[in-house]
């Protein structure tokens, strides 16, 4: 994989090139891309141009290349959601996020494949520490660029567990701040109180660099050692809906943590939780109901059919349903923070086990929906596998607005199991 932190250290000390980071990428894309199908599409010629601008090394992102998941708009690629029904449709501006990346000094060398809509309807790409299994989604195309080395940083998106779920399966950092810390101005939503805009890149420093750079915030992670934090092991209701290995990769986390001076305490989640797990649900897809109501209404017959069928449930809900969910969010995210006043993160797993075979799921979202309900920030820490040396990801989630130490908590973790 390709280190964002290492790439633009070096491209500032004048050991390498931007334009040479691009021909890094290229060389990925040339040897895996038909494999994996990580790209709805690219431009290495163009990025190559783009790179050769000397004023990129003032930069933050040092001219480093990015990947956008096809659920935002881009004013040089076309940009279809993962639909059909958008194919060929070119944005006339770029999403603010996009804009950010740009302004930062990041250059968009392509669009990476998203399930349609950012949903579950699964899309083509391949996982690749196996093809025969999923990537996960809905940011399919981003984990795997990363994984597969084609690109230094990627940007995904959240509503449910689509930016730490398909980073657990690849085996990437995957980073979801605190909600609206990045804009999803110009992303084709499908949850306005849910989506979140997210980041992939090889390990916690890195998306903590990209994260700094380019929403300019104090996120850098890089310049000290982390410190060891205050650990919650959150089991939480649903623990046994985790595979025996992912039990175990969560549990060997704490305890190497513990080893290294964490102070690692087991937590019992309030009832409200539970109640806040099966509030997502109705949030997001009464809101999914409304915000793709020209599709549904005009295109239906090109809507895959999960997507369909959660559509077709969605009409269902009542609002005085979804103002309840609403009412039991803010209940619950009071909750968290009362519970966060003796600890720094809660620990839990990132997925149910490692990816599933095949390609006709996206793999189950059930270790994050609550935490995106919730607002708070989370990270992926990579670095454990399963007996067929696929990847299981143990998830960090932080108090809301306390990114920072989320990832400085990452960090130790990340560092703890390397050794």
């Amino acid at each position: 994989m390709l280190s964002a932190l290492d790439l633009a250290r070096r491209i500032e000390a004048g050991t390498l090139t931007a334009a040479a980071v691009i021909d890094f990428c290229a060389a990925a894309i040339e040897a895996r891309e038909a494999q994996i199908g990580a790209f709805a599409a690219f431009d290495v010629e163009r990025a190559k141009s783009a790179a050769r601008n000397p004023a990129l090394i003032k930069t933050p992102l040092c001219g480093l290349a990015v990947g956008v998941k096809d659920i935002f708009d881009t004013a040089d690629f076309a940009t279809a959601y993962g639909s059909v029904i958008y194919t060929g449709h070119h944005p006339p501006s770029d999403s603010a996020l996009v804009s950010m990346v740009r302004r930062a000094g990041g250059i968009i060398l392509g669009k990476t494949v998203t399930t349609e809509f950012a949903t579950l309807q699964p899309a083509h790409t391949r996982n690749p520490h196996n093809p025969n299994h999923t990537p996960g989604g809905s940011s399919s195309g981003s984990a795997a660029a990363i994984a597969a080395g084609m690109l230094p940083i990627a940007l995904g998106s959240q509503t449910g567990g689509s930016v730490i779920r398909p980073a657990a399966y690849c085996g990437v950092a995957g980073f979801k701040p605190s909600y609206k810390i990045l804009p999803t101005l110009g992303m084709k939503g499908f949850s306005w109180y849910l989506d979140t805009a997210g980041l992939f890149a090889a390990g916690v420093a890195d998306v903590a660099f990209a994260a700094a750079a380019i929403a300019g915030r104090d996120l850098r992670i890089d310049q000290s050692e982390p410190k060891p934090p205050r650990i919650g092991l959150a089991r939480t209701h649903i623990w046994e809906e985790a595979s025996a290995e992912m039990q175990a990769a969560v549990e060997t986390a704490a305890r190497k943590a513990a080893t290294a001076g964490a102070r690692v305490s087991d937590i019992t989640l309030p009832p409200i939780f539970e109640d806040a797990f099966r509030a997502h649900a109705i949030v997001q897809d009464y809101e999914g109901h409304r915000a793709l109501a020209f599709e549904y209404d005009h295109h239906q017959e090109k809507i895959g059919p999960i997507l369909r069928a959660q559509l077709d449930h969605a009409a269902s809900i009542t609002a005085e349903e979804y103002d309840a969910a609403r009412r039991t969010t803010k209940r619950a995210r009071q909750a968290l923070a009362d519970l966060m006043g003796d600890i720094d993160v809660l620990l839990t797993p990132s997925a149910p086990g490692a990816a599933p075979e095949g390609l006709a799921s996206t793999g189950a979202s059930i270790f994050n929906r609550l935490w995106t309900l919730l607002g708070a920030p989370c990270v992926n820490v990579a670095g454990l596998a399963d007996k067929a040396g696929l990847p299981l990801g143990v998830q960090i989630v932080g108090r809301f607005g306390r990114d920072r130490a989320a990832l400085e908590a990452a960090l130790f973790l990340e560092r703890v199991i390397a050794r």
